[in-house]
């Protein structure tokens, strides 16, 4: 009897595919782990035992970074975050919303615009000077179709785990073909009654990229960030968190307080606007406990 350790990278009908350094090991779940009320999900740090006839178990899960999603990716270090340009249409509000849930999550996002061959220049123009002031504020943005399939791989460290997220239709699937030629994920068309695409990937599975991994999760429709302490919900906005330094109370909240910096900084247009309309919308949501119902 042996003992291996490795990463999940694959759930498949009561089976983990596991990688170890001997290679992938197809393994299942000691009936532990359901007593305990836990559940090893893809992007587990893992150990496996191999008995005397080969067969194997998973006996232990390693302790977790994170676990996030639904279904769910463990151990993220890194969100590329799919935003497209059209079919669905661009939105600063809901890029705003999943920047603020990975913060939270404590997950860093790399920022990608999809679609833009599919929008006129003016348009893009538009587009791209919003994008600028996320890439002031220290998100990496890319938004040419060329520079991340080369930069992404390039990224992404030994055994890191980076997701792909994004709402459906933004061509998440279509991206990661492109990444990882042998993902062969499905992609779908867009629905253009709502707005939204339609949801083509059914499972997580971590696909090998660059010195780590790459998955592809189901899109999100919704986000919902009503878990999020209220106080807490300004130290998300990274921008918001730098100017409260110089703020003349600690704690401030950044609404009608006196000396606040960060409504200095928005009436000296150095903060957007659409930022600060964001954060007073998920304040609004988050005390009254529930998602709007055009976001759902």
């Amino acid at each position: 009897m042996k003992l291996a350790q490795g990463t999940v990278i694959g759930l498949i009908a009561g089976y983990y595919d596991v990688e170890t350094a001997a290679g992938i090991v197809r393994t299942r779940a000691r009936g532990v782990f359901r007593q305990k009320k836990q559940k090893p999900a893809v992007g587990d740090r893992v150990e496996i035992q191999i008995d005397d006839k080969g067969m194997s178990y998973l006996v232990k899960i390693m302790p977790r970074l994170n676990r996030i999603g639904r279904p769910a990716v463990a151990n993220v270090s890194h969100v590329l975050l799919v935003i497209s340009a059209v079919e669905p249409d661009f939105s600063l509000e809901l890029l705003d919303r999943f920047l603020i849930f990975f913060s939270w999550q404590k997950v860093k996002a790399t920022i990608y615009l999809s679609k833009a061959d599919l929008i006129d220049d003016d348009k893009l123009s538009e587009i791209k000077k919003s994008l600028a002031y996320y890439q002031e504020i220290g998100y990496p943005v890319f938004t040419d179709y060329h520079d991340v399939q080369i930069k992404i791989p390039e990224l992404i460290g030994k055994d890191q785990i980076w997701t792909l997220a994004g709402q459906s239709g933004a061509g998440k699937s279509t991206l990661l073909n492109h990444l990882k030629e042998d993902a062969h994920q499905a992609t779908g068309e867009i629905s253009t009654s709502l707005n939204r695409g339609k949801h083509t990937t059914r499972k997580v599975e971590l696909f090998k990229l660059g010195e780590g991994f790459l998955a592809d999760t189901p899109g999100f429709s919704s986000i919902d960030l009503t878990p999020i302490k209220l106080n807490e919900l300004c130290n998300y906005f990274v921008e918001f968190k730098r100017a409260s330094q110089k703020c003349k109370f600690r704690g401030c909240q950044h609404l009608k307080e006196p000396g606040c910096e960060v409504k200095k900084l928005l009436e000296e247009g150095k903060i957007l606007a659409s930022r600060y309309k964001d954060y007073l919308a998920m304040r609004t949501e988050i005390s009254e406990g529930r998602i709007p119902e055009y976001l759902k």
